[in-house]
């Protein structure tokens, strides 16, 4: 799993920082969520193929998190796209896109397709047979989602020594790894545990953006393997959380620590401050396994 930040600051661009948007790499997906300005220069600089990005997740409409994706539409189309796209998000984004491509004359010659959201509730969005994604309802000042992505457990693990001692057929190694025991020739049975070990664990991720302190989504983050959570201020601006819809970054690392997530990325910080290692020296009092995200940033779990 691997997670590509190309913007995590809060409000406008600046010379050498960008708004939020990241790329998410887990179990040969490509997904890229939120899409802030420059989102697209950021994926050419950071070498993401726009050809395999197929989902796109909008957490909400606020123009940090989704100015940049009316070009990326249009970039799509200029550049032959044919695979359909989806994209996730509140409602009112298919309007506010397709209004954008009506008046410009840009019209897609590939298929779109807008997926709105209004569920006051987490759930399902996407599913197949490799990964789901479910809605993290958030407190902001808008209608506003986070989102889960989990893996699903692969195929277990064949001990092929095992296997050979038995001498069984090469059909068989699939309905094995399937979890299916082995029936030999004599009749007698061979459990599956004595020729597959468990499949390695399932790996998720959770996007937190923009929301106010909230307990109530900590048993949709039950043992993330990792949390991004936004920390837009550090505790000498607390008082500034409620009224914007933000959290600090003790906040976030205490939703990561009750969450028990493995590890947890910062980010959406406000460009109010010179040093976002503040950001990390306070979540850290808190939660020990955190990370300052920060634009080009890469990390693999």
């Amino acid at each position: 799993m691997k997670v590509t930040i190309l913007g995590c600051y809060s409000a406008t661009p600046r010379t050498f920082t960008n708004p939020t948007s990241q790329v998410l790499e887990i179990n040969n997906h490509i997904f890229l969520i939120d899409c802030g300005e420059g989102t697209q220069v950021e994926l050419r600089r950071n070498k993401v193929k726009f050809s395999r990005i197929n989902h796109i997740f909008i957490s909400h409409l606020h123009g940090d998190h989704f100015f940049g994706l009316v070009g990326l539409v249009s970039t799509f189309r200029m550049l032959n796209r044919e695979n359909p796209l989806h994209i996730y998000g509140p409602k009112g984004i298919k309007e506010a896109i397709t209004l954008q491509l009506k008046l410009s004359n840009s019209w897609t010659d590939y298929p779109l397709h807008f997926h709105e959201l209004t569920n006051t509730d987490s759930e399902l969005v996407f599913e197949d047979d490799k990964v789901i994604v479910k809605t993290i309802p958030l407190q902001h000042r808008i209608y506003c989602n986070g989102f889960l992505f989990q893996e699903k457990l692969g195929d277990r693990k064949l001990l092929i020594s095992k296997v050979v001692n038995y001498d069984i057929d090469k059909a068989y190694y699939k309905s094995i790894k399937k979890g299916k025991d082995v029936v030999l020739p004599d009749g007698s049975v061979i459990p599956n545990t004595e020729l597959t070990d468990d499949p390695a664990p399932a790996k998720s991720y959770a996007f937190c953006s923009d929301t106010r302190y909230d307990e109530d989504k900590i048993s949709l983050l039950n043992d993330v393997t990792v949390l991004y959570h936004e920390s837009t201020f550090l505790e000498s601006h607390k008082h500034l959380c409620q009224r914007t819809g933000h959290s600090t970054a003790i906040e976030a690392a205490t939703i990561a620590k009750k969450a028990n997530a493995k590890n947890l990325i910062l980010g959406h910080y406000s460009t109010r401050y010179g040093n976002i290692e503040h950001f990390r020296e306070e979540a850290s009092t808190v939660f020990e396994n955190v990370v300052i995200g920060d634009d080009g940033k890469v990390f693999e779990f």
